[in-house]
């Protein structure tokens, strides 16, 4: 390989986790050859031709800083992402969550990478890593490909670092065009939040009764779906299921899940039996996304189903949802903490294919491969994060599960806490330990930034 120091780190796809990866780099004067083959061809679940695209919905999820998902966005704030940054800057009205316009934040992404002198865009698919970082002189490669990875650069993965195939299914949200809607059928209304005439609110809702409920939830039961691949068993995100899986699991399962009804009263007062939750796609409000309706209803089905909630007799839709195929690696048998392959150790690899799930939770993974690679350019050895932090948890996670199972942050990966006799006799419980893992994150992460990331 060429001399470390004036050599390029070559990032092989440019989603979130690539972008963060690229752009914490290329900040700090290293040279960084990003590679993207969406734009010679879109896979199933890809849109768009920009970087950075959000696929399966436009939220970000929570930026409440005692929550999980505002823990880790404010750790990536820190290292200076670029995904929380535009994400910010193009967001639409969403409650206390972060969602974006999608198009907006791709592009804007999109247009930051490509005017950073400091990064070369390569619109190549690429088959063989070693063979490419050869090529345009790079001493470390980050493959940052997703879990919709190209064939050919998979083939290469499974022949080169594991047979092994550990693969999940993940589902897409419809999205539907307003103008479409009857919304005197519908409410805005944000869960837990009285109304005001002043504002509006961010989310419009279809209130379901009983007899409207149960008559849906058949329907999602009985309707056809479209068949997992190569005879496969679907196996999907608990986080993220499809609403037809979760009929299928017990009638009563969406109606505690996406389409619970709490906080969510009608203008007249009435506590509804279900909603269905719409959130806005774009500020103009010209399309909405149908929340936690992932699914794997055929597109005929999905039109004749959908319709029949109130104010959707004639929906139109942006796009309908979908199903994809995602594959994982076995982190735990073949990478090191630093995320680096044991076998290359100049390999590495962030996002989601190293088994993290959410936007953020690829995203942070990039940062944190490149945090690692600045370290090992400046001399310095590869450094374990603190558990206690969301980043930290999260690596920990899929380094340490017995078998692949992609994850979220949530609190469940962070050490438990010490709660005080009288914490623990208070109906409040819950809530307080998670105020107590949220601040001692806070306090674990600022204190490791300034003794070791900040040397960064």
């Amino acid at each position: 390989m060429t001399n470390t120091k004036c050599s390029k780190v070559l990032v092989i796809g440019a989603g979130l986790a690539g972008s963060e990866a690229a752009w914490f780099l290329a900040s700090r004067n290293i040279k960084v050859v990003l590679v993207e083959a969406k734009t010679k061809k879109l896979n199933p679940a890809q849109k768009i031709k920009t970087f950075a695209e959000l696929v399966c919905t436009n939220s970000l999820k929570s930026s409440d800083p005692d929550s999980a998902h505002g823990l880790l966005k404010g750790e990536m704030t820190a290292l200076g992402s670029i995904v929380i940054e535009q994400g910010k800057l193009t967001s639409v009205p969403a409650g206390n969550a972060l969602a974006v316009d999608r198009e907006k934040f791709s592009l804007a992404i999109t247009e930051k990478l490509k005017s950073n002198q400091n990064i070369q865009i390569i619109e190549e698919e690429v088959d063989d890593p070693f063979e490419f970082a050869k090529k345009f002189e790079c001493e470390e490669i980050i493959i940052a490909t997703g879990p919709l990875t190209t064939t050919p650069l998979e083939q290469w993965i499974q022949k080169s670092l594991s047979e092994d195939d550990f693969y999940f299914y993940d589902a897409i949200a419809p999205v539907v065009d307003a103008d479409s809607l009857d919304t005197s059928k519908m409410y805005f209304k944000d869960r837990y939040k009285d109304v005001d005439d002043e504002v509006e609110a961010d989310y419009l809702n279809v209130a379901l009764n009983e007899e409207q409920y149960n008559k849906f939830v058949t329907e999602l039961i009985n309707a056809e779906k479209v068949k997992a691949q190569n005879f496969e068993e679907y196996k999907f995100f608990e986080s993220c299921l499809p609403i037809d899986t979760m009929a299928e699991r017990g009638v009563d399962t969406p109606r505690y899940s996406c389409m619970k009804p709490v906080g969510l009263r009608t203008p007249d007062g009435e506590a509804p039996y279900a909603v269905v939750q719409l959130r806005r796609e774009n500020l103009l409000g010209s399309a909405y996304n149908m929340v936690g309706f992932q699914t794997r209803l055929t597109y005929g089905e999905q039109l004749r189903v959908f319709r029949m909630l109130p104010g959707f007799e004639n929906a139109s839709f942006n796009h309908l949802g979908s199903v994809h195929r995602n594959s994982f690696l076995n982190s735990k048998e073949l990478l090191n903490f630093d995320l680096s392959s044991k076998k290359y150790p100049n390999l590495y690899f962030a996002g989601q294919i190293t088994g993290v799930e959410g936007y953020t939770e690829s995203a942070s993974m990039g940062l944190y491969v490149a945090s690692q690679i600045f370290r090992k350019r400046n001399g310095k050895e590869s450094y374990k994060w603190p558990f206690e932090t969301a980043i930290g948890a999260l690596v920990n996670y899929i380094m340490t599960v017995p078998k692949p199972c992609p994850s979220n942050i949530n609190f469940g990966l962070l050490p438990s806490v010490v709660l005080e006799k009288h914490e623990r006799r208070s109906k409040l419980k819950k809530k307080i330990k998670k105020e107590k893992a949220a601040l001692r994150a806070r306090e674990v992460f600022s204190e490791f930034k300034s003794e070791v990331v900040g040397e960064l």
